[in-house]
């Protein structure tokens, strides 16, 4: 079951009485559990019907006694069991989780890894409980799940704001919702998220960062590359080079895994690659722009770079001094 889905049962006023979430995303996890605390009971039912235990200090006994307590005041209590990966005994639940009490409701979260499956609390989880599995969201799909997060909200984004939010936070889902929610505060009455929005309220320029550098190099612009460079040296929190080359070797792996598709259609090569449609433009922009082995020389020159970031047949050359002698070779 998806989180969504539980938390609109629950808004529905639907109930069971064991949810069991686990994986890899916490985001997810953190979503269903901050609902569970603050949303299922009112102000008034908390007092008496909502106890919370953290994994690392937890006591088996102690949480199956909370969680067979009658509820006061409430036709249903709400017992939430944080961080149990790092309880001991946790598999001792089993027995409460085979019958349960119908008027407790005991949300579990066990973040970074998925029960055994081959344990007798599994089995019982995958009978009586209701499971959320989550997993780390591809980066293909966060420009989609960003997007959709923007109109939950009631607003649109430009593409390229988009894609200044996606590459500057990366596969951090709680951040990104930190950065639309603040966006949304401060635009007012304005429905749409531009470049100039992001540049103001986040941080990130919209003329100078690495997708830009991609962009420029893509097409084989050197003036725009070296003032983006320059920028980087004047501002160097904002892209350092330990980001940077990661970046362009990820923006060419993609460029060079082009040329094993054979189709000119976005879609398709969009599959392939595993980047988002609205981006594929770029991709493919760079694999006309160089020939396979021009792809090839670059992979090889980031690689080269990179150890000379971190001092291997280096002594002293500033970083921007690196990436402008780097990206005249890309782009000779």
């Amino acid at each position: 079951m998806s989180e969504d889905k539980i938390i609109l049962d629950w808004q529905k006023g639907v109930f069971k009485p064991v949810y069991w979430l686990e994986g890899e995303e916490e985001y997810f996890i953190d979503k269903v559990m901050d609902y569970a605390e603050h949303q299922i009971l009112t102000e008034a039912e908390t007092g008496f019907n909502l106890t919370v235990f953290y994994g690392k200090d937890a006591d088996w006994a102690a949480i199956i006694n909370a969680c067979r307590r009658y509820p006061m005041f409430s036709g249903k209590q709400v017992v939430l069991l944080k961080e149990a990966q790092q309880m001991r005994d946790l598999d001792k639940l089993e027995t409460y989780i085979d019958k349960p009490l119908q008027s407790t409701i005991f949300v579990i979260s066990y973040k970074e890894k998925k029960v055994d499956g081959r344990t007798k609390l599994a089995k019982t989880l995958k009978e009586k409980g209701v499971m959320l599995t989550t997993k780390k969201m591809y980066d293909s799909q966060l420009p989609e799940w960003t997007k959709e997060l923007v109109e939950k909200k009631g607003f649109s984004i430009s593409q390229k704001a988009l894609r200044l939010v996606v590459d500057h936070i990366g596969n951090d889902l709680n951040r990104i919702e930190n950065e639309i929610e603040k966006l949304s505060l401060n635009l007012g009455k304005r429905k749409n998220i531009t470049e100039e929005d992001i540049e103001e309220y986040v941080g990130v320029s919209k003329d100078f960062n690495v997708f830009e550098l991609q962009a420029a190099l893509a097409s084989r612009d050197i003036g725009k590359a070296i003032r983006i460079i320059q920028y980087f040296d004047a501002n160097p929190k904002v892209a350092p080079i330990q980001l940077v080359l990661p970046s362009l070797y990820g923006f060419f792996s993609k460029v060079f895994m082009i040329y094993g598709v054979h189709s000119k259609d976005e879609k398709t090569i969009s599959q392939a690659l595993g980047v988002h449609a609205f981006f594929i433009k770029d991709y493919m922009k760079a694999a006309q722009a160089y020939t396979y082995s021009g792809v090839e020389k670059i992979l090889l020159l980031l690689h080269n770079y990179n150890l000379k970031s971190v001092g291997i047949n280096n002594v002293g050359t500033r970083d921007a001094s690196l990436l402008k002698e780097m990206i005249v070779k890309m782009i000779a």
